[in-house]
């Protein structure tokens, strides 16, 4: 008989990620185009998109730091993938971990979990998922696909497990997305704008930044940063050796 469909954890959550749990993501700045997007609105009912999730895995001390803001302590991390050139869609692009439904998956966390551990080989038993975000349409690929955000109770090792799928998975210090030196708005030649970091020799845009900045912004972690900063998109790739 198949297992008990993954739940979500609500007791023993770190205090430091009770922001990302208890408040929705939020945009203040008004740059964050990812956060309102929502199939309803884009789609007809006849064109009705793919389901997908993706894992927005927080690793870290579950203590939190009484001198930091929220808390967040100094190991604090996201896991992040960057997917195979190769990838008919978002090829190259940073990335959550995660992937469309498939029909053994028993609702977004355990397909966000499943997908987790095939592409970077995070294991499910060690991992506490903590909230399911709203579904968020993605044009390009017309994938519905909702976050759901976990907390790494027991990490592990991880790496590439398929490099058809990504080229790189790496854990990116929260202290460094949240650093103002590192954060700046893209322009996309097409018209699209949107927050973005540049880590640990990556840039972060689009969907993934979106949710990330979402989270930032209701997590208590955040400090002040220049959202006036617009750069172009293409440069801002180059810088970091990366292309559309």
């Amino acid at each position: 008989m198949p297992g008990a469909p993954p739940e979500l954890v609500t007791d023993a959550i770190p205090a430091w990620l009770r922001g990302v749990v208890e408040r929705k993501p939020a945009d203040p700045t008004g740059v964050n185009q990812v956060l309102g997007r929502t199939a309803r609105r884009l789609v007809s009912a006849a064109a009705r998109p793919r389901s997908a999730a993706v894992l927005v895995l927080f690793g870290g001390d579950p203590e939190p730091d009484a001198q930091a803001p929220g808390g967040l302590p100094a190991d604090a991390d996201v896991l992040l993938t960057q997917r195979a050139a190769t990838l008919r869609q978002h090829s190259g692009q940073v990335a959550f971990p995660g992937g469309g439904v498939e029909p053994g998956d028993d609702g977004p966390i355990d397909t966000a979990l499943r997908e987790a551990r095939e592409e970077t080989g995070v294991d499910p038993a060690g991992v506490d998922p903590i909230a399911v975000l709203p579904p968020i349409f993605v044009p390009p690929s017309r994938f519905d696909v909702t976050p759901v955000v976990a907390y790494w109770r027991t990490p592990g090792e991880v790496g590439v497990v398929s490099a058809a799928e990504a080229t790189r998975v790496t854990r990116v210090p929260i202290s460094e997305l949240i650093d103002p030196a590192n954060r700046f708005v893209v322009r996309h030649p097409l018209g699209y704008m949107g927050p973005a970091f540049a880590v640990d020799g990556m840039l972060v845009w689009g969907f993934t930044a979106g949710v990330l900045a979402g989270l930032l912004a209701v997590s208590g972690w955040e400090r002040e940063w220049d959202y006036h900063d617009v750069r172009d998109l293409q440069a801002s790739l180059a810088a970091v050796g990366m292309t559309l």
